[in-house]
């Protein structure tokens, strides 16, 4: 069973950044297999897609309210995949999530808040 563990979230204001942190942890699980995801979910808003980097890291896909802004990215000694947020929006503000894909099985972390004010 593979667990996700967010970290890196807080408070920022508007104009700056923050880095997320996702560690991948179980046997055999490697984030240079699964395919790797951030979502994030703001209060009564749907769940969105923000990053998602493939196994082999050379497809990377940003939906438009976060491309340039935000970049997806690992490192397979330390199992972790990391999400820069720059030139952060009041609309950035939701709980962040990481997603891992391996073949059929799909699983979520606990998610970290990011609040983006003056």
């Amino acid at each position: 069973q593979v667990q996700l563990m967010e970290s890196g979230g807080g408070w920022v204001q508007p104009g700056g950044s923050l880095r997320l942190s996702c560690a991948v942890s179980g046997p055999g699980f490697r984030v240079n297999n699964l395919t790797m995801s951030w979502y994030r979910q703001a209060p009564g808003q749907k769940r969105e897609l923000v990053a998602t980097l493939t196994p082999g890291g050379y497809d990377v896909n940003y939906p438009n309210y976060v491309k340039g802004r935000f970049t997806i990215s690992r490192d397979d000694a330390k199992n972790t995949v990391y999400l820069q947020m720059d030139a952060l929006k009041h609309d950035d503000t939701a709980q962040y999530l990481c997603h891992a894909i391996q073949a059929v099985f799909t699983y979520w972390g606990q998610g970290t808040q990011v609040t983006v004010s003056s």
